[in-house]
């Protein structure tokens, strides 16, 4: 019986893997599902300009909570759809009504 309590507590190790990201919600049109960008500042190569890349993310959002603008976290998962790998773990700050 230990070896099946030491393989449950290794899956429980490497769930805690998973990687997290922070971005901004720039669109929630679809149903439980939002893109968010997350924008990453890296040194050049060569002229060591720091320079910006963004990444679009689509994320699954169960009860649709997340508006347009909401700064999120957000964590890998399994696949759930042909590009949905993330799902929204908190809602950081939420935006501005205008």
């Amino acid at each position: 019986m230990t070896d099946t309590a030491d393989q449950t507590a290794d899956q429980g190790r490497k769930r805690g893997l998973r990687k997290t990201q922070q971005g901004v919600v720039s669109s929630n049109k679809m149903d439980k599902t939002l893109t968010v960008v997350v924008e990453r500042l890296f040194p050049h190569t060569v002229y060591e300009k720091f320079m910006r890349r963004r990444s679009k993310l689509y994320v699954h959002d169960e009860n649709n909570e997340a508006r347009v603008g909401d700064v999120v976290d957000v964590m890998e998962t399994r696949p759930l759809s042909k590009q949905k790998r993330w799902r929204l773990v908190k809602i950081v700050r939420r935006a501005e009504e205008i």
